[in-house]
């Protein structure tokens, strides 16, 4: 017999995101009525993680379903929202929540137009897609936005998932997503350039030497904040950042060409932040600063 207020859900977008997040809505107990998707890596992963759900046309699921997971990229988002209502395909009263973490529900309009209700729910979470997606969602959390009456359903639905909800307003949903990607995206680039400067050493295995040390500075980091910085810029260490900079402009000369450009920003960032918070004098600041000018083209 199923709960009192299961809901069925249609997922829209059988990607990493939506697959999961529909395994863990049925994991709550709702029932997924029905999925989309259109590549066969989609569909693979929908049979995987939500074996026996039919794959249906996208206004067959609007049309079905009382909750409505649209996990589709962003730029697509809007389009699609916009069609549906064309084709008069949202109902009153049914949820409609998507995936997006730059948009909140401003996006959703036109559903809100048709009486149905708007919800934002982003996981702050990197996917693979498969099942152990499932487990990180315990520690995950999701950036929520949604009228002050709907907040709380939208907050249930992500407890129930397994994930904390925390609530971000619509006007800020920009400078959150730009908070995760910055934290996120750019520190795969980070660690790619690393590993890079160390294989051009001979390094065989540059993870087995990152590893360690990374990890701790991430831990660090999250318990300490800035307190916890380190090294040659935080000390104020000119000879050293200059060599590092020289160093890298020769390595870029061999073609590789974004790595200095990425170091100097940083380190120009790190060096304003030490200076705040009294690590380095002023001179020591000016003069770090005008190393990492002196090194660029």
């Amino acid at each position: 017999m199923a709960k009192p207020g299961r809901l069925g859900v249609g997922i829209i977008g059988a990607g990493k995101v939506g697959a999961v997040l529909g395994a863990a809505l049925r994991g709550a107990e709702h029932a997924v009525i029905g999925v989309s998707a259109v590549s066969e890596a989609s569909r693979d992963r929908a049979e995987a993680l939500l074996p026996g759900v039919p794959v249906l046309e996208v206004q067959d699921i609007v049309e079905r379903a009382e909750l409505v997971l649209l996990a589709v990229p962003d730029d697509a988002l809007p389009d699609l929202v916009d069609g549906l209502a064309k084709l008069g395909a949202w109902q009153p009263g049914q949820l409609v929540a998507h995936t997006s973490g730059r948009f909140g529900v401003g996006v959703l309009r036109p559903v809100r137009a048709a009486g149905a209700i708007p919800l934002a729910l982003h996981p702050a979470m990197t996917f693979t897609g498969m099942s152990l997606d499932l487990t990180r969602l315990l520690d995950c959390t999701f950036g929520v936005t949604a009228d002050a009456a709907m907040l709380p359903i939208a907050q249930a639905l992500v407890v129930e998932m397994g994930a904390e909800p925390v609530a971000i307003a619509e006007a800020d949903r920009a400078l959150y997503h730009a908070a995760l990607a910055h934290g996120s995206n750019h520190l795969v680039t980070l660690v790619a350039q690393a590993s890079e400067l160390l294989r051009e050493v001979a390094v065989e295995f540059p993870e087995r030497m990152l590893g360690p040390l990374l990890r701790a500075t991430l831990e660090n980091a999250l318990a300490s904040g800035e307190s916890a910085l380190t090294g040659p810029v935080a000390r104020g260490d000119l000879g050293t950042v200059s060599a590092h900079a020289e160093a890298l402009r020769e390595f870029d000369a061999g073609a590789h060409g974004d790595v200095l450009a990425a170091y100097t920003a940083m380190a120009g960032a790190t060096a304003q932040r030490a200076e705040r918070r009294g690590l380095l004098t002023p001179d020591q600041a000016a003069g770090l600063r005008q190393a990492l000018d002196t090194t660029e083209d």
